[in-house]
């Protein structure tokens, strides 16, 4: 198995996973976060925005040109590699719910192919350095991918995933 070994708690189940992968990536960068634990990271990108703690991208230099005009842009959708979690579980509970959930019905990093993805509020542009608010990984997570966030076509007013209503107190 790649990535951190991860107690499993009640009731979740992993599969075997396949002998080869059918695709390959280029990380295009790395994100520098002061979260060294999966325990110091906030649990999703909204937590860490309130934190208000900014983070950096770091882009390769080979890619220096792709970010002409990113500073135009307010937001940013950050497509990275949760490259320390295990990939084997179908059934999970989340740590926050407690409830059994399968894994395609859920945001958690533990998947086949542990693939994130954050909207983040650009605030600088260095050279090949983004300064930006809203990531929840660990630090030196590998970058995949960054596109500029369209919320006339990316935001969806009244999307809802059902078994995630609010908690009563």
């Amino acid at each position: 198995m790649t990535g951190v070994e991860w107690d499993m708690r009640p009731g979740e189940v992993a599969v075997a996973l396949p002998d080869a992968f059918d695709a390959g990536l280029y990380f295009i960068g790395a994100i520098r976060t002061p979260w060294t634990t999966r325990a110091q990271c906030p649990k999703n990108a909204r937590e860490a925005r309130e934190r208000g703690i900014a983070c950096a991208i770091e882009l390769d230099a080979r890619y220096e040109a792709g970010l002409k005009d990113v500073e135009s842009a307010t937001h940013l959708l950050v497509l990275y590699w949760m490259h320390a979690a295990r990939r084997d579980l179908v059934l999970q509970t989340p740590r926050h719910y407690g409830e059994l959930r399968g894994t395609f019905a859920l945001r958690s990093p533990v998947r086949p192919n542990p693939i994130a993805a954050s909207v983040v509020q650009l605030l600088a542009v260095a050279g090949t350095r983004l300064s930006v608010l809203g990531l929840d990984c660990l630090d030196r997570t590998p970058l995949i991918d960054i596109k500029p966030y369209f919320a006339s076509v990316d935001a969806v007013a009244d999307a809802k995933v059902g078994w995630h209503k609010p908690r009563e107190a």
